[in-house]
């Protein structure tokens, strides 16, 4: 019996996904000519004029001046995506404070909060409330540089599926609808602009699109990230897409079990990772204040931070070793609090993982493991993901 098959797209479905197409490829060049994007994704140079005429009224596109090929015919007139209009709103919800990360559609970062909050001294909508309130300041910012998130995504600290922190230790959180709650604050907030989508991930698979979409030239497209804060979060990315796992739970290597009679750890286990290595750890053990008096104290070959340190790098290496093992990645990025560490973590991690990976290929001198690029934080991989929806339908997020 013949399989079904999928209704063929109409013409104005056609229009929508090469009006997509055409955006895409004027974002990933940065600045390009029509004729170029005519050559790059397999359209005819009218097909692509049309195109580009509409995105540019719709505001996702601006010219720039000429480009000449220093062949014969007439310049080219130079595209790129807009400075203004479309943008993505990022915000991410933490232990300590609440930051905000607004993304043009060129990938810029143009606007910055963060605020020091205690959240675990607040239940879950005063949280929530606040950190909407952080938003809205961001957002009027916004408007008067004329740009208008088309939406915003929430980093959160814990297992996220569905909009609703399943459970996040740290914050003592359990069941919270935190995107509902979140855009009932925000929009009680801002009454006359109508309620703004939103989405929410976990703040690793943030930080990870973060370094993925922003971070240094050359970055893998296959990696573990790792981001040290409070406690550990990790990501999983493989062939530049985010590896999930059957419920979105994939990546929480802090809470793998590094000494099964260690210390007993928020999620009710004992001898997880972060008991090693998360921040709260680390200071504790090196009897530090915060990360910038812990790493002046192993400047200062403070024997009592520089064991904190020799030991959450063996810790860390230790678990790292078996997620390698298993996932065999390009590189280990180490983000958060590890890449101001990294002059005492690194020997260790890289000596475990010279001695317990069995592939052989990560020896000490290999390189493989990296600090994580400058702001490629979890907010700014919330604004990415909304970001990366805009660029998939522009015809949705038009005003």
């Amino acid at each position: 019996m013949n399989q079904p098959t999928e209704p063929k797209a109409d013409k104005s479905g056609v229009r929508r996904h090469n009006l997509s197409l055409v955006l895409r490829t004027v974002h990933d060049a940065g600045e390009t000519t029509r004729a170029a994007v005519a050559a790059r994704v397999g359209l005819t140079r009218p097909a692509v004029s049309s195109l580009v005429e509409q995105l540019l009224d719709l505001g996702f596109l601006v010219e720039s001046g000429k480009t000449f090929s220093g062949q014969a015919g007439r310049p080219g007139t130079v595209l790129k995506p807009a400075g203004t209009g479309p943008a993505g709103l990022g915000v991410e919800i933490n232990v300590a404070y609440v930051a905000v990360c607004l993304v043009d559609l060129n990938g810029a970062d143009r606007i910055r909060r963060s605020v020091r909050l205690d959240n675990r001294a607040a239940d879950a909508p005063e949280v929530l409330a606040r950190a909407a309130g952080v938003a809205a300041e961001a957002l009027a910012e916004a408007a008067a540089l004329g740009l208008h998130p088309t939406g915003a995504a929430l980093a959160l600290p814990g297992l996220v599926s569905g909009g609703t922190v399943r459970q996040a230790p740290n914050l003592g959180w359990h069941g919270v609808p935190a995107e509902e709650l979140f855009g009932d604050a925000l929009a009680a907030l801002r009454p006359a602009a109508g309620r703004l989508p939103v989405a929410s991930d976990n703040e690793a698979n943030m930080a990870a699109l973060a370094e993925l979409r922003f971070g240094t030239p050359g970055t893998p497209r296959t990696f573990l990230h790792l981001t040290g804060e409070t406690g550990v979060g990790g990501a999983v990315v493989v062939h530049g897409e985010l590896l999930r796992g059957a419920h979105g739970f994939a990546g929480e290597i802090g809470h793998l079990v590094v000494d099964a009679e260690g210390p007993r750890c928020r999620c009710g286990s004992r001898g997880c990772l972060e008991q090693y290595a998360g921040q709260a750890a680390l200071l504790r053990a090196a009897d530090a204040t915060d990360v910038d008096d812990l790493a002046a104290r192993a400047e200062r070959e403070d024997p009592r931070a520089r064991a904190a340190l020799a030991e959450a790098g063996r810790m860390l290496g230790r678990a790292l070793s078996g997620a390698v093992n298993l996932l065999d990645p390009e590189a280990v990025v180490l983000g958060g609090i590890y890449p101001r560490l990294m002059p005492w973590l690194a020997p260790a991690v890289t000596a475990e993982l010279a001695e317990r990976v069995v592939s052989g290929l990560w020896p000490a001198d290999a390189l493989r493991l990296r600090a994580a690029s400058p702001a490629t934080d979890a907010a700014r991989g919330a604004a990415a993901l909304v970001l990366h929806d805009i660029l998939a339908d522009p015809l949705a997020h038009t005003r």
